[in-house]
């Protein structure tokens, strides 16, 4: 079963990321607590969206975070997917692929004409689900990140402020 996620379920959704962090090698990168996902997700602009799976047991067993993204090409939202993840024990239980699903139904049904995300070339397992559902990686284009103290230096580079940003 799929639902939206409530502010009742941040702190097993804290776990969860902590856990696709642990799983994607990076656990000392997170920086996110419960209270910034609650702002995140609940606050008075929430900037994201979470979907939950559940077991039979009734057991959250998995999770996605996506947020609306934009193409100036297509003139139309998409959804972009931040994170999707199951744990180990319920992989292979459909849940990861019922999460897909749920976002590319409310693509459709809202008009937005892409759902998109990242994966760690070294994590073939999702490849290999991502493609088996038709996916295709877009390998032309290639992701940047700014964080830290590089996007602090860059912050500052700014010559002329004209107005505020939005």
């Amino acid at each position: 079963m799929i639902r939206t996620a409530t502010p009742a379920d941040v702190p097993v959704l804290h776990t969860l990321i902590r856990e696709l962090a642990e799983y994607e090698r990076a656990l000392d990168e997170v920086r996110a607590t419960e209270d910034h996902l609650t702002e995140a997700l609940f606050g008075e602009h929430p900037a994201a969206h979470a979907h939950l799976a559940v077991d039979d047991t009734g057991e959250v067993v998995g999770y996605a975070i996506w947020f609306l993204n934009f193409s100036t090409w297509r003139g139309v939202h998409g959804i972009y997917l931040e994170d999707l993840y199951v744990r180990p024990t319920a992989r292979g239980g459909g849940h990861g692929k019922a999460l897909l699903t749920e976002l590319a139904h409310l693509c459709v049904t809202r008009g937005y004409q892409r759902l998109e995300w990242s994966v760690l070339n070294w994590n073939t397992p999702s490849i290999a689900f991502y493609e088996s559902l038709g996916a295709r990686p877009q390998d032309e284009w290639t992701v940047y990140r700014l964080t830290d103290e590089a996007l602090v230096k860059v912050s500052r580079m700014t010559p002329h402020r004209m107005g505020t940003a939005q």
